[in-house]
């Protein structure tokens, strides 16, 4: 049974705090753009407030959520209820990317842990929150994290994972520039 509600109730907090893996959504606004839906593990989601979530990103091989933010603000995060009772909780908001260096970070970096290889800080601001049954998605015990991305980006150290961004992170799979080319141009 579907709800909508206008923020993240305490119980919603809690409950999203408890969750061992997200899913982040956004989309260009050109019809013929791809979509894109992420999975997200390890702690580095935090509940600001009611309306506000943030998650600290980590390096990889694209960089669509920064794009599609940074042309049209369209995010939406999903949790799963894999353990206990089924739910769905998505929130639906405008996103932000906030870069390394600039006031903003230094502001809600403190929230997190800092992970090797994090490129940024994507910040929901919530203006709906929407659940569901959840009925069909199975259960699945979680086990640990991978160490896998850990490992690679401290191999890589930091001048290699600034190559690698600007090789893989400047630009969306349909040519949208992220807020991580405009911060190289300066």
């Amino acid at each position: 049974m579907a709800k909508d509600y206008p923020s993240l109730s305490e119980e919603m907090q809690d409950w999203i705090m408890q969750q061992h893996v997200f899913f982040v959504a956004t989309a260009p606004l050109s019809a013929d753009g791809h979509v894109n839906l992420s999975p997200k593990g390890h702690d580095c989601l935090r509940v600001l407030d009611a309306n506000t979530v943030a998650y600290l990103d980590m390096t990889g091989s694209g960089n669509e959520t920064s794009a599609h933010i940074m042309e049209n603000a369209r995010l939406t995060l999903m949790w799963c209820g894999f353990e206990g009772p089924p739910r769905i909780l998505r929130t639906y908001g405008q996103g932000e990317v906030v870069l390394p260096g600039t006031d903003r970070w230094n502001e809600l970096i403190p929230h997190f842990e800092m992970l090797p290889g994090a490129r940024q800080i994507i910040v929901n601001h919530i203006t709906l929150v929407k659940t569901s049954c959840g009925y069909i998605v199975p259960f699945m015990d979680y086990r640990e994290e991978r160490e896998t991305g850990r490992k690679w980006a401290l191999q890589k150290g930091e001048e290699g994972l600034d190559a690698y961004r600007c090789e893989k992170n400047l630009e969306s799979i349909d040519g949208l520039p992220t807020p991580l080319s405009k911060a190289i141009e300066k």
